[in-house]
């Protein structure tokens, strides 16, 4: 930060009087401003303006320049007429009034005695000084109030917009009770409402109109060194459909959670939005809608823009910068991934993040229900275009594949999945999509999820599927029918799209499911016993993995790191959790199992040959914690 002399910049009025008096012709003229501090702390000012197209010289400009006799009108906006062109001149220094505006360095009534006098905060504050604590008691006690989730989701927004290092500090100290309302399932109606709770932008909007200037649009965005990019077209927003550009609010929900959960600095993270349209005909028809009012581009236009935001973010980024694809709709989901991830650090978290959270909830509960992984049946609702379905089988084969040195072809087969047309099996397979195959097994046609359930008699029951209320009490009586503990993982969001609720689970099951789901559940009581429902979190996982990739400089994501990530995750798991029927560890404690993610991944990427922050560090786990942001206010010279 730049402090200035007060009285040397205030009384040095002369150095400004070739810029008080512009006119708004002579705004038309390119310029360009340079503020200096000579070692007495006087600021110069040297200026170099063009010819102004009267021909007037600085000198010749009019001193009168002013508004009803009042303040001058330095940049002549209010003699410009609306259809007159300004410029939007600025010089800033992280002092006095704008450094209350920066969210970066704000710290509001935190700023101390001494660091008021330095940069020129006497008189823009209350007199009081108050601790980042008592900050935060406050800001928890206000969001307390308000009974609606959103209006809780916008003053969170507006907390991170004007002082960034108390808006983490609030996240991270109350991260089970806030994590509902930053991220899912809160986000999603925020962006079914963007376009009307829209104040200022968080990220970058990639639409059709840049197509051939993305990489000028990328360098438009004040950070330089960029570590991590969530990127969404918003055609598949949670379980919400298309919601187009108003997407946006998933990637600055995602980034927010990788500093607060993953320790990634807020600098180095990037939310960005590619606009290509939307199918969704009420946003189309909302006057409030802030993207492209049109139809989705698909094929090869599609292809080519998003080819060229790959190319860029590399040119301008490095190799090592992590993209993670974020709410794609599958046909384009699995098409990204598999065309860059041998070219660029490409990470899909519908997909693989998922897929790693969901695995790592059942090899904590083979610890409830015994047996190994490969000994289990399972049975997927999902496994279409809106699903990750796919996804969560590949890596459970891959991992009973590791365990038990089995061909992957072998393994496959104690997954089964139902779509929309019934169990997909063998005779349905010249039909099938291409990542549905691997799936189709030898069986007889079976056309209702029930009596799915009744054939394959599955140990693990996961919905994976978009549509709530799919898991009936007839489908969980007839798991705990031949099951003991049938684990029963809804995942599907938001909540009105889960599966069957923790209640409903617990209930049906008689007290004996083991169950987690993909939005959060409040507590169950069942005759006198307490259950508390696991929530199977995506959160649990990115944060830790995205910190493993930038702690070890990793160019490739490979899918041994994301079981390293799922390891990781279920090895936190303590009994005490265990004895509540839970099968992932409680997000209080969410750094902590971040740093160990991290770690895992980290060492998973130097054994690989994948790693190039060199020499490998002694401690992984310490030196994850080490490179974690903190959110404590610094001092100020």
């Amino acid at each position: 930060m730049i402090s200035l002399n007060g009285g040397s910049f205030l009384n040095n009025s002369s150095s400004f009087s070739g810029i008080s008096s512009f006119s708004h012709s002579q705004r038309k003229a390119s310029s360009s401003v340079l503020v200096a501090l000579s070692s007495k702390g006087q600021v110069l000012m040297e200026s170099s303006l063009k010819e102004m197209s009267n021909g007037a010289s600085v000198p010749e400009m009019d001193a009168k320049s002013t508004v009803g006799g009042g303040v001058e009108d330095v940049y002549g906006e209010d003699c410009a007429t609306e259809d007159q062109l300004i410029t939007p001149w600025t010089v800033t220094v992280a002092s006095g009034y704008s450094l209350l505006r920066d969210p970066r360095h704000n710290k509001g009534l935190a700023f101390s005695e001494s660091e008021r006098d330095a940069h020129y905060l006497r008189g823009l504050l209350p007199p009081t000084e108050v601790t980042q604590e008592l900050q935060e008691k406050k800001l928890m006690h206000n969001l307390r109030q308000y009974k609606v989730p959103l209006q809780r989701y916008m003053a969170m927004m507006d907390l991170q917009e004007r002082n960034e290092r108390l808006f983490y500090k609030v996240l991270i100290d109350n991260v089970e009770e806030l994590l509902p309302v930053v991220y899912t399932p809160t986000v999603g109606e925020a962006c079914q409402k963007y376009g009307s709770i829209f104040r200022r932008p968080q990220g970058l909007y990639i639409s059709l109109k840049e197509k051939g200037k993305i990489l000028e649009v990328l360098k438009n965005w004040p950070e330089k060194s960029i570590q991590v990019i969530v990127v969404t077209d918003g055609e598949r927003i949670l379980g919400l459909g298309d919601l187009g550009c108003q997407g946006m609010g998933i990637p600055v929900g995602k980034l927010s959670l990788y500093t607060a959960l993953g320790g990634i600095r807020p600098s180095a993270c990037l939310p960005i939005t590619i606009d290509v349209g939307t199918n969704n005909e009420q946003l189309l028809k909302d006057e409030f809608y802030i993207g492209l009012r049109q139809r989705r581009a698909t094929g090869q236009e599609y292809a080519e823009l998003l080819h060229e935001f790959m190319c860029a973010v590399k040119q301008n980024y490095g190799e090592k910068v992590i993209i993670q694809f974020e709410d794609f709709a599958n046909h384009n989901a699995f098409e990204l991934l598999a065309k860059y991830c041998k070219s660029h650090l490409v990470f899909n978290d519908d997909i693989q993040g998922t897929a790693s959270v969901v695995l790592s909830g059942i090899v904590a509960a083979l610890k409830l229900v015994g047996g190994t992984l490969a000994e289990h049946k399972f049975l997927f609702l999902g496994a279409g275009e809106a699903s990750a379905g796919t996804g969560i089988a590949e890596l459970i084969a891959l991992e009973m594949s590791k365990q038990t040195k089995t061909p992957l072809e072998e393994t496959r087969k104690k997954i089964w999945l139902v779509d929309s047309k019934g169990l997909i099996v063998s005779s349905r397979k010249e039909s099938l999509q291409h990542f549905k195959k691997p799936w189709a097994h030898e069986h007889e046609p079976v056309k209702q999820f029930l009596d799915a359930v009744k054939a394959i008699k599955p140990t693990v029951l996961i919905g994976s599927s978009g549509v709530g209320k799919t898991f009936t009490k007839e489908v969980v009586e007839a798991m705990a029918s031949f099951n003991e503990k049938p684990v029963i993982l809804a995942l599907s969001n938001p909540t009105s799209q889960s599966e069957c609720t923790a209640e409903e689970a617990y209930t049906w099951s008689k007290g004996r499911a083991i169950f987690a789901s993909g939005s959060p559940f409040d507590p169950v009581e069942y005759h006198g016993k307490i259950f508390v429902p696991g929530q199977a979190n995506n959160a649990y996982i990115f944060p830790g993995l995205g910190l493993g990739l930038v702690i070890s400089g990793a160019i490739r994501v490979h899918d041994d790191m994301l079981l390293a990530a799922s390891e990781a995750l279920a090895g936190q798991v303590a009994q005490e959790n265990f004895d509540k029927g839970l099968i992932y560890p409680p997000f209080s404690n969410i750094r902590k199992i971040s740093a160990q993610i991290a770690a895992n991944v980290a060492a998973k990427a130097y054994e690989l040959g994948l790693a190039t922050h060199l020499p490998r560090p002694a401690n992984l786990v310490k030196y994850a914690e080490s490179c974690m942001y903190s959110p404590l206010y610094r001092s100020y010279r």
